[in-house]
């Protein structure tokens, strides 16, 4: 099948490279003309762990394409995924200029039937928006349909070639028949391929994230209970995990929620039920918690040093919003960083991955290491802030030597309290007993 995905983003070029690895004809779209031209000569623009040899396979056997030509994707392609931007406007909803932009020009191209997915996260009612768009500048047949992605970072290949459920919003048959073909290689162990309406589908993706989001808060507040009256998170989380009406992901209690999809969506959902008249209380305790969550490990760091960090070298473990990715939008670390250097401290990390974003954010602000023990080098603290494996199990010996002072503050909870205990560590992490 020809398809056209317009927008080389994470969830673009993830869903370009792997259409086109089950045997589509696909040409991605994007104005960036050096992405364009990097892409076209191999190089990918992102880190994904199993993308790059899915993307260098399917440009060199010439099912995967390239352009900054709309018209040219658009031409031949039986399907148009739009998969851009919809980043939060300052009330918190979602911007929509960049997918009725591009559908406008598309209704103007299209001379036979095509069906137009939206694959970015859109609000309830986009759907409609985009057939009014398609209504007042094309007489051809067309249908739009509300394809959500619920790719996580760090394993998005798997979710699209293995996903557990694909959601297809449409009420148009013959879309929905299209939609069925391309899809039918991923869900050949029986996973569901599940069908509503455009509206039904929009939420779905909001509902999900949120709802992910919101165990991640309350696991949040659960620690910060815990460290109140002397429990231990982990062994409140392996209890209550057990049940399977609970499950046990997403209760990893730590420093909060970030990246491109939960604080987007989670304000997004909120932003859109207050539009409706509807106060959605759950969710704004959800934000309130992660904003709090994500700073409680400075607070922690300033009662240790006596709230003077004046002078205070620090190391950093992890910049990443999440480990397998170098995706720094909305990273807990960041926002640490900033308040960490208005006290005064000096900053040295590492990060496998992420160190060239955070440049790009931060400049000199802070210093980068070449590897995770010489960020430790003479630092009064080593402070962890994403649980990349690298950081699961280091040396500690060498660790003891690199650090001037046996102290982590660690965000992720990475180390087993009596290993601590034993290498005589401080080691303060989230929602269990301080080491000291």
């Amino acid at each position: 099948m020809k398809i056209a995905v317009v927008g080389t983003g994470y969830v673009g070029l993830v869903t370009g490279t792997c259409l086109a690895e089950t045997g589509n004809q696909v040409i991605c779209v994007d104005v960036n003309q050096s992405k364009v031209k990097m892409m076209q000569e191999g190089m990918l623009p992102i880190y994904e762990p199993g993308l790059e040899s899915l993307f260098t396979r399917n440009l060199k056997q010439g099912r995967l394409h390239f352009t900054t030509d709309l018209a040219e994707a658009v031409a031949e392609a039986k399907i148009i995924f739009l998969a851009l931007p919809t980043p939060p406007g300052g009330d918190g909803a979602a911007d929509l200029s960049y997918v009725l932009g591009a559908s406008k020009d598309i209704a103007k191209l299209i001379t036979e039937y095509k069906v137009i997915v939206t694959k970015s996260t859109v609000p309830v009612g986009t759907a409609d928006k985009i057939t009014d768009v398609f209504n007042a500048h094309t007489n051809v047949d067309y249908a739009v349909v509300s394809n959500p992605e619920f790719l996580r970072e760090g394993v998005a290949v798997e979710d699209f070639m293995k996903p557990d459920r694909i959601v297809i919003g449409t009420l148009d048959e013959r879309a929905r028949k299209l939609m069925g073909e391309l899809y039918a290689p991923y869900v050949r162990q029986g996973n569901p391929i599940i069908y509503m309406d455009p509206r039904s589908s929009e939420l779905t993706k909001y509902a999900a994230n949120s709802f992910l989001a919101t165990k991640i808060s309350f696991m949040n507040e659960i620690a910060n209970l815990c460290e109140l009256v002397g429990a231990d998170v982990d062994m409140v989380r392996g209890g209550i995990g057990a049940d399977d009406r609970i499950g046990r992901r997403f209760l990893f209690s730590g420093i909060g929620y970030g990246g491109s999809c939960f604080p987007k969506d989670v304000q997004a959902l909120a932003k859109s039920a207050k539009d409706n008249q509807y106060d959605f209380k759950i969710l704004n305790a959800v934000m309130d918690v992660n904003d709090i969550q994500r700073k409680i490990l400075v607070d922690k760091i300033k009662a240790y040093y006596n709230n003077n960090l004046k002078g205070k070298k620090l190391a950093i473990w992890g910049l990443s919003f999440k480990p397998e990715t170098d995706d720094i939008r909305e990273a807990p670390a960041l926002y640490i960083i900033e308040d960490l250097l208005k006290e005064g401290a000096t900053i040295t990390a590492f990060d496998p991955e992420a160190m060239t974003n955070v440049k790009g954010a931060l400049g000199d602000k802070i210093e980068y290491a070449a590897d995770q023990y010489q960020a430790a080098k003479d630092a009064d603290a080593l402070l962890i802030l994403t649980e990349w494996s690298v950081f699961r199990t280091p040396d500690f010996d060498q660790l003891e030597s690199s650090l001037k002072t046996k102290v982590i503050f660690d965000g992720r909870n990475l180390y087993d309290i009596q290993k601590m205990i034993d290498c005589g560590y401080y080691y303060n992490s989230i929602g269990r007993r301080v080491v000291s």
